[in-house]
């Protein structure tokens, strides 16, 4: 039976008195090395639901739980150690002249030993494959390149969940796709709960869990394929769905029976031959 890391239990949040609640009554767990990606589209609350699990906003009703503990004043650091956060512009979060140095601040601020610092950098940057710009100023690197290196510094602290809130919607299609892949891989290596935060349907699909929020409620929770399948449905609350899936049902109509609800050109192209071999 899989373990809970994050809690929402009840969870309502409004950035003023007067301002109209961003999330209502909202409840749901995050299991230990769990992908799940948050979709909705803006002002749905899900940024503000990131925001919520690394303390930097706290809920006016409900608790939030991380690795058993309440998230409050007085535990903050405590979840911070657990919760890591690469957020859309890696510019905003550079601190250090050099990757190396903007890495080993985190564990600075931590009092991690000088020792083990070292060890840390290497494996980081080595996970993401930037092992060869320890020296290189920040600025000097690509969008791609900058958000390898923010997601080094927040796997250096060694959390039990990495939260990408729109971390690749400033990069072109391929620091997209590196981003993702390095993620995934880095995921797989250190047994992380992943949190993706995005608009780009190539990462939504990678998930193995998707919840869905709209006007401030979970609309759906489900996989992938599962949330896709509701394709008129996503499109009344104001999101699209995968081309892949609208190929098929494009497909469908035309006669040819497509019988999955297919989420990428492999499995359209198997479910094709499938079709053609029966012919």
């Amino acid at each position: 039976m899989r373990e809970k890391l994050i809690e929402f239990r009840n969870v309502s949040f409004r950035y003023g008195e007067e301002e109209p609640w961003v999330l209502k009554d909202v409840s749901f767990d995050i299991y230990k090395n769990e992908w799940v990606a948050i979709i909705g589209h803006n002002g749905s609350g899900k940024s503000t639901i990131a925001k919520l699990m690394n303390g930097l906003l706290f809920p006016q009703e409900g608790e939030i739980y991380i690795n058993g503990q309440v998230v409050n004043q007085d535990t903050i650091w405590d979840i911070r150690k657990e919760v890591g956060m690469v957020f859309q512009n890696p510019d905003n979060q550079f601190v250090g002249t050099t990757v190396q140095d903007d890495v080993a601040f985190g564990m600075e601020n931590r009092g991690i030993p000088r020792d083990e610092m070292i060890r840390r950098i290497d494996e980081s940057l080595t996970a993401v494959g930037m092992q060869d710009y320890r020296l290189t100023e920040p600025h000097r690197l690509s969008g791609g390149q900058k958000q390898r290196v923010a997601i080094a510094s927040v796997l250096a602290i060694s959390p039990q969940v990495l939260i990408l809130d729109e971390a690749t919607a400033m990069l072109d299609p391929k620091g997209r796709l590196e981003i993702m892949s390095t993620v995934s891989n880095v995921q797989d290596r250190n047994e992380l709960s992943l949190i993706t935060i995005t608009h780009d349907l190539r990462e939504v699909v990678q998930a193995e869990r998707v919840i869905v929020m709209n006007e401030g409620v979970i609309w759906d929770e489900a996989k992938p394929r599962e949330i896709f399948a509701k394709k008129d449905r996503l499109r009344e609350i104001g999101l699209d769905v995968p081309f892949i899936a609208t190929l098929a049902d494009e497909l469908n109509k035309s006669g040819l029976r497509i019988s999955n609800e297919p989420l990428n050109h492999e499995e359209l192209l198997e479910d094709l031959w499938t079709l053609h071999s029966k012919m």
